[in-house]
């Protein structure tokens, strides 16, 4: 389905009010404290600054785009604008804003906030390289009135009307000074259905119903956004969380595949507390070992190849993972139409791993039981740091160490807290660091991460990938609205991407698999691209 005619199809839906009621039990309490789990705190949730998943989470809350996806179609609908219309040339956007929509601190939302929040993004005082790639196909935004905003092209980008339309629309009287980026990293004013209420550093961030939301009064959120508060927690280990969700003091979370199979089946289980295994049609993340391409040790193409058959995934997945989890082949998840069914992974094999080492002019020359080689005039050893800040992850990264061993690779595993983590990462100061991808979008763009524009300081290309065909498919995939051609090209790029094992591309789950609480209501399992937790509530 072309651009044009999903737009069309928004456009009408729009003039009908929307049918979309169904989502929600319009009859659904409002009220209680319901308890969730990010995982881990944020590093900050400066909208502007942030870069991790445990901000987004917030963010979702409290920020608003000018239009949103629906969760069962993916079609857009409309959010903080109102109706908006699409050139002929799909090259101008224009939107018009809800009248009487107001900031958290009742100021009220204009055109000169959303034309701020673009123009921020290419401010060179704040640190916003990680939003610039999706946003380089839109020239200009231009204030037509205070409630009407327009958006230029300056090339026909695919994503230009999604990156337009989903623009996370900050408060110009807030983020306007660089200079009190800082003093907003605890701090938050969206126009969202919840408002920032209590941030209690190192134990768990608190959401309160927005009871002046412009949302309440428009039929298609009858029975969404329920509770009164939302209460996040910085939980990362398995045990504890299945403790808290028996003990009720958390109220849902995601299940990894070991508790899922292992740690949900005393008597609590299906009584207090109910797992879920379903499968819905968003994206899913997978997890990775990315190395840091900057060090001579990682350069050659031979030696990554050679990690990769280092790794026992396949016995990961058997023995951790339960057979739930799918190797993960390349630079996104395989289930992806983007994603070449032509890669195969890298499965484990210790004698090719070492004859790859051989070939590179790997050798333990002075019979440590390391390999080594002379790099720009120095005697290297093949030995490094993972670096990961997930203290689960560590029982693969033991084994892979015991299977490097073999091969005469020496690797030493170091956990860091999250936020010296991503400091790290940004500074470019780590040899490889075990991390994961979040979904991302169903219709993807690797500029972000795998385009070499990327590899700057604060950027997603944090491992420092650079390959010239790569960026030329990307930047020729960007600019193709014909879907089926665009998923020609990508697959393209998927393939160099894999072959070339800038990371050691480990697993990816293709079911959703989490818990909840029996005191929690939900109208279904999932929805068809989200599980919705959205339209959840307390009975009385």
């Amino acid at each position: 389905m072309s651009l044009l005619f999903k737009v069309f199809v928004v456009v009408v839906m729009t003039q009908i009010n929307f049918v979309f009621a169904g989502l929600g039990n319009p009859n659904a309490n409002v009220g209680g404290t319901f308890y969730m789990n990010s995982g881990s705190e944020p590093g900050t949730l400066n909208p502007l600054t942030s870069t991790d998943v445990y901000a987004s989470y917030i963010h979702d809350y409290t920020l608003e785009g000018l239009m949103e996806r629906n969760e069962d179609t993916y079609e857009f609908e409309p959010l903080l604008a109102e109706s908006f219309t699409v050139s002929k040339d799909q090259m101008t956007f224009d939107f018009i804003l809800r009248t009487g929509v107001k900031w958290h601190d009742g100021t009220p939302v204009t055109a000169e906030d959303v034309k701020f929040s673009f123009d921020v993004i290419f401010d060179p005082k704040y640190n916003t390289a990680p939003k610039r790639p999706y946003y380089e196909g839109i020239e200009s935004v231009k204030i037509i009135s205070p409630n009407h905003i327009q958006f230029k092209a300056k090339d026909k980008y695919f994503k230009n009307f999604e990156v337009a339309a989903g623009l996370t629309v900050v408060p110009k009287h807030i983020y306007a000074n660089p200079k009190s980026m800082k003093d907003l990293n605890k701090k938050i004013v969206g126009t969202g259905p919840y408002i920032l209420d209590e941030y209690q550093k190192g134990k768990s961030i608190i959401l309160k119903r927005n009871s002046d939301w412009w949302g309440y009064k428009l039929p298609q959120y009858k029975g969404k956004y329920n509770f009164e508060k939302l209460l996040f927690r910085f939980v990362k280990e398995d045990n504890n969380i299945i403790e808290m969700l028996k003990k009720g003091t958390l109220d849902y979370d995601d299940l990894t595949p070991e508790a899922y199979m292992k740690k949900t089946n005393d008597t609590k289980w299906g009584t207090d507390v109910f797992k879920v295994k379903t499968i819905n049609n968003g994206p899913k993340g997978y997890s990775f070992v990315g190395w840091n391409l900057q060090k001579e040790q990682f350069k050659d193409v031979k030696v990554r190849r050679a990690l990769n058959h280092l790794m026992n995934r396949e016995l990961m997945v058997e023995k951790f993972l339960f057979g739930l989890s799918t190797l993960a082949t390349g630079p996104w998840y395989a289930q992806s139409v983007y994603a070449s069914s032509k890669v195969k992974p890298i499965t484990y094999d210790l004698q090719k791993a070492i004859a790859l080492f051989k070939e590179a002019g790997w050798s333990d020359s002075d019979n440590d039981q390391i390999l080594d080689k002379v790099l720009n005039g120095k005697k290297t050893s093949m030995s490094f740091t993972i670096m990961t800040a997930n203290q689960e992850i560590m029982k693969y990264l033991t084994m892979f160490k015991e299977d490097a061993k073999k091969a005469g690779v020496d690797i030493n595993l170091k956990v860091v807290e999250w936020n010296s983590f991503i400091k790290l990462l940004d500074e470019r100061n780590f040899d490889a660091v075990q991390l994961g991808w979040g979904a991302g979008s169903v219709d993807l763009d690797p500029k972000q991460i795998w385009h070499s524009s990327s590899a700057v300081a604060g950027g997603s290309n944090f491992n420092s990938y650079k390959n010239p065909k790569v960026d030329k498919l990307i930047d020729e995939a960007r600019l193709i609205m014909d879907k089926k051609k665009r998923i020609k090209v990508l697959q393209e790029v998927y393939e160099l991407i894999a072959e070339d094992a800038p990371y050691l591309f480990m697993f990816y789950n293709p079911n959703t698999l989490y818990a909840y609480t029996k005191r929690v209501k939900r109208p279904k399992d999932t929805f068809n691209f989200v599980i919705g937790t959205n339209y959840w509530w307390f009975e009385k």
